[in-house]
């Protein structure tokens, strides 16, 4: 990963075999980033995504391998116990056009991805729901 700092965000390029969940929690970590959108693109050979089921409070997940544009990734950086916590959705195609998309539980990059980190001024933390199973902005 390489990244340059411009006032309080952060233009991020991950290189080939760099997985993006774990480097955008470094990235934030080393930077003590606390409330953050991120957007971003690029290309994958693997690629995990979840859908959240409300009646079971479960994430059921599919791992996809081959050849991928990332076409869309958008979320954003918060805390939760004072630790980074990154809700990610991604979208992707493959080489005849066909688009999945969801949660994004871990992403390979395969040639390059570009990704924005625009830090917002302040801080969100995260709360586990029990009534709905996940972890909720706490304000």
């Amino acid at each position: 990963m390489e990244y340059r700092k411009f006032n309080d965000d952060y233009v991020v390029r991950l290189n080939k075999g760099e997985e993006v969940i774990s480097q955008l929690k470094e990235l934030c970590s080393k930077e003590n980033v606390k409330l953050a959108e991120i957007t971003g693109l690029g290309a994958s050979d693997l690629v995990e995504i979840g859908v959240f089921n409300p009646n079971t409070k479960e994430y059921k997940t599919k791992v996809f391998e081959g050849m991928f544009e990332i076409t869309s990734l958008v979320g954003n950086a918060t805390r939760k116990d004072g630790d980074v916590y990154l809700h990610i959705h991604i979208n992707f195609g493959d080489e005849i056009g066909n688009v999945r998309g969801g949660h994004l539980v871990q992403s390979r990059i395969s040639a390059t991805s570009e990704i924005v980190v625009r830090r917002i001024n302040g801080e969100v933390g995260r709360k586990l729901s029990d009534e709905i199973g996940l972890n909720l902005l706490s304000f």
